[in-house]
C-alpha cells in the first residue's frame, strides 16, 4: 500500500486536495500553488468579511531556526537548551505594520481606507469598507477590516495591502498573518512570510468581482515603495502625497 493510500484511503484524489489545503487551525492556507478561493460558491457573500492583519516583532531568524522540523529531530533535546544570544545587529526590530485597502466600485468611484490620514471608511455607505483603526506596537487583535458583503454587487475590485509606515523595511523580520474571516466557511489565511527584505509594502489579497462571482486571489506581490507604487502596479490611478501619523 502506498503513502497515499495509507492517509487517504478510499477519499479520492479531491479529498486529498481538499486535506493538503487545509492548515492546522481548520483555516484554508491561499499558496503560490492554490492562490484563488470562491466566497459565492462557499456561500459567504453576505454579512460582513473581516480581514484581519496580525503581527508581532521578533528579535532575529533564530527562533524560527531552533524551531525548525528539522532541527527537532537531528536534535531531540536542543529545544530544552536556551540559545546563545547573538552580539551582532539590533537587539530589536522596530516596526509598524499597517493594513490597508484599494477599492473600486461598479460605479467608477476609486479609493483607499487606510490608517494614515485617518481614512477609515464607512460600513453602512459607500465604500462600504471600514477600517477598525491603527495598531502600531503589533498587539494581539491586531488591525481589521470589514467589508459589507451585503453590497457585494457594488463592488468591483478591493486589493488588501500591508505597509511599513515606520522603522525598518523588515517583513521577514516580523511574524505577520492576513486573515480573511467569512461570514460561513472556513478562515482564509496568507502568511508574509517571503523573504523581501527592503521591501515596504506588499500587496496581499485581491477580493474581485468576476461575472457576479465574487473570488479572492492571493497576490503576495512586494515592492519597494509606498502607496503610489502599488497603485501604478494594478492600475488604479489615484493620486498621492507625502502622509504622517499623530505622534503617540
Amino acid at each position: 500500500m502506498g503513502i497515499r493510500d495509507r492517509f487517504f484511503g478510499n477519499w479520492g484524489t479531491a479529498a486529498a486536495r481538499q486535506f493538503d489545503a487545509v492548515g492546522t487551525s481548520g483555516a484554508v492556507e491561499l499558496t503560490k500553488r492554490r492562490p484563488t478561493f470562491s466566497l459565492t460558491k462557499q456561500g459567504a457573500v453576505s454579512g460582513n468579511l473581516r480581514v484581519n492583519l496580525s503581527w508581532r516583532m521578533r528579535t532575529s531568524d533564530f527562533d524560527e531556526r531552533r524551531g525548525s522540523f528539522g532541527t527537532g529531530m537531528r536534535h531531540p533535546l536542543r529545544k530544552f537548551t536556551p540559545e546563545l544570544v547573538q552580539a551582532q545587529g539590533p537587539a530589536m526590530v522596530n516596526v509598524d505594520l499597517d493594513l490597508a485597502c484599494m477599492y473600486e466600485l461598479q460605479d467608477g468611484t476609486k479609493g483607499v481606507v487606510q490608517p494614515l490620514g485617518n481614512i477609515l471608511g464607512s460600513i453602512n455607505s459607500p465604500p462600504y469598507i471600514q477600517l477598525s483603526g491603527d495598531d502600531r506596537f503589533g498587539s494581539g487583535s491586531g488591525e481589521t477590516i470589514y467589508i459589507n458583503m451585503d453590497h457585494r454587487d457594488d463592488f468591483k475590485r478591493v486589493l488588501v495591502f500591508v505597509y511599513i509606515y515606520d522603522g525598518t523595511p523588515a517583513f521577514d523580520r516580523t511574524h505577520a498573518m492576513v486573515t480573511l474571516y467569512p461570514g460561513n466557511g472556513p478562515a482564509l489565511e496568507i502568511p508574509l512570510h517571503e523573504r523581501a527584505p527592503e521591501a515596504r509594502s506588499c500587496a496581499v489579497v485581491m477580493i474581485e468581482n468576476v461575472k457576479g462571482e465574487i473570488v479572492v486571489r492571493r497576490e503576495m506581490r512586494y515592492v519597494y515603495g509606498f502607496q503610489a507604487e502599488l497603485d501604478r502596479l494594478y492600475g488604479w490611478g489615484l493620486q498621492w502625497g507625502r502622509g504622517y501619523k499623530s505622534k503617540v
